[in-house]
């Protein structure tokens, strides 16, 4: 016992520092590695300390579960790497709760203290389950990325978790046997995942995915408690920790709180606001020809990435561009918005993909002072996080969330397939500006023949 304390100590330090590596992309890879290590030290340290536990399932397990992520990690595009992100969740939590849910099918008296941690676990672990499906689906498409409500929704919810408690209390005073409040339990917490999530528009979704991510670790340190396994504990609590961090940030770069991405239902049409409404904006549209001339004559350019970007995979072209532009003399900045894309750094992951220097990665209070004397502003398939509708029209949903000012720069050039709107649904008024062109099409093809425009000069 004393051995595998010990080893569960040295794992959670492998931990912290893995985590802490993670925050600079020189050092993630070594904080991967780090991380790694802890957790393989924390399930060594678990077998090894019961000596009932049948190693060839354990070994079979671990060969499927190796053939899967090895196959994830070789098929899955980085565009789908948010889907990927929440499944990895759903799957978190759903483990968790298998676990406790074992624990007590397997019968035998149990303390009223386990029972609870149970409950918990399980009602975790399967909201986590259900919800990040459903956030997969609206990911993927499969699911409407709108907001889904219908009436007396909020009070659906309530009354589900006011019953969801009561069947934990009776679960906790009952008899083991009596296993239908059990599967009450997941039930209801089953359902209540689903209507949790349904209502939170695809804007949302990075700030949702990162809140999943803390459940599903809190399910995790729940299940420890279950166990009394002091490394699932410890770890299950750095995961809900640091993912509600993580959440708390990102509701930060949208100056909302987390109730209102919750609750807030946006995404759906706002009639009275005219940038919901649709309305038409005229738009004065270049080639990329056209586009080249006005980069020839910048000193200064700075890049705006977007979800179009993940789409097209057009990062290494992205940099292309970047690094003849640098050997013309000009200076190149990336401004990154912490919800561009569709999870939390999606960007900087994409752009690290690409061996840009992170040293030229701004985020929105370092760059935002950069665009009054910023030449070119070149968006690329960013939409929400740069409509300057959040900051003076009060009927957009978005309104009072920071954007990024490029608006300012003497030009802004806007790449985008069409005029559809962004996740907010709601239309770009940037798009209209005097001093906004647009160039449409593929990001990756435009990029590709402005760099070819800008050798022709």
């Amino acid at each position: 016992m004393l051995l595998s304390n010990l080893s569960y100590v040295l794992a959670s330090v492998l931990f912290i520092l893995g985590i802490k590596k993670l925050s600079h992309p020189k050092t993630a890879r070594e904080g991967n590695f780090i991380a790694a290590l802890g957790m393989l030290i924390a399930i060594v340290a678990t077998l090894l300390s019961n000596g009932q536990i049948d190693l060839k399932l354990i070994f079979i397990g671990m060969i499927i579960g190796s053939i899967i992520g090895a196959l994830f990690a070789t098929k899955v595009e980085m565009t789908q790497m948010p889907q990927m992100v929440a499944i990895f969740n759903g799957f978190g939590g759903g483990a968790s709760a298998l676990v406790a849910a074992a624990e007590f099918l397997k019968g035998g008296e149990i303390s009223v203290f386990t029972i609870s941690t149970i409950s918990i676990s399980v009602f975790i672990g399967t909201l986590t389950l259900t919800g990040s499906f459903i956030a997969f689906g609206k990911l993927q498409g499969f699911i409407s990325g709108q907001p889904i409500v219908f009436p007396g929704q909020q009070l659906l919810n309530a009354l589900l978790a006011i019953t969801l408690l009561a069947v934990g209390i009776l679960l906790s005073i009952s008899s083991p046997t009596e296993i239908e409040y059990f599967y009450y339990l997941i039930a209801i917490s089953a359902i209540l995942g689903i209507t949790l999530t349904i209502p939170i528009g695809g804007a949302d979704m990075p700030v949702v995915v990162s809140l999943l991510n803390s459940y599903s670790g809190v399910a995790a340190a729940a299940t420890g408690f279950v166990l009394m396994n002091n490394g699932l504990i410890i770890s299950g609590a750095l995961v809900g920790a640091s993912g509600l961090i993580l959440t708390s940030i990102m509701c930060k770069g949208m100056n909302r709180s987390l109730a209102n991405v919750i609750f807030g239902a946006v995404g759906l049409k706002q009639e009275s606001s005219s940038s919901a409404s649709g309305k038409e904006v005229a738009i004065k549209s270049y080639s990329t020809e056209e586009a080249a001339m006005i980069f020839d004559a910048a000193e200064k350019i700075i890049i705006v990435p977007g979800y179009g970007l993940a789409v097209a995979q057009a990062q290494h072209s992205a940099r292309e561009v970047a690094e003849y532009l640098e050997a013309q003399g000009k200076q190149v900045l990336y401004a990154i918005h912490p919800v561009a894309g569709r999870m939390p750094g999606h960007m900087n992951v994409l752009l690290a993909e690409a061996n840009i220097p992170y040293e030229q990665l701004k985020d929105l209070d370092e760059i935002n002072s950069e665009f009054e004397d910023c030449d070119v502003a070149l968006v690329l398939g960013a939409n929400d996080v740069v409509n300057p509708a959040a900051r003076h029209d009060t009927t957009s949903p978005i309104f009072g969330m920071p954007i990024l000012d490029v608006d300012k720069s003497r030009t802004v050039i806007i790449n985008k397939r069409t005029m559809n709107t962004g996740f907010a649904g709601i239309q770009n008024e940037l798009f209209g500006y005097d001093n906004s062109i647009m160039v449409f099409g593929d990001a990756k093809d435009m990029l590709q023949q402005l760099l070819k425009d800008l050798k022709d000069l």
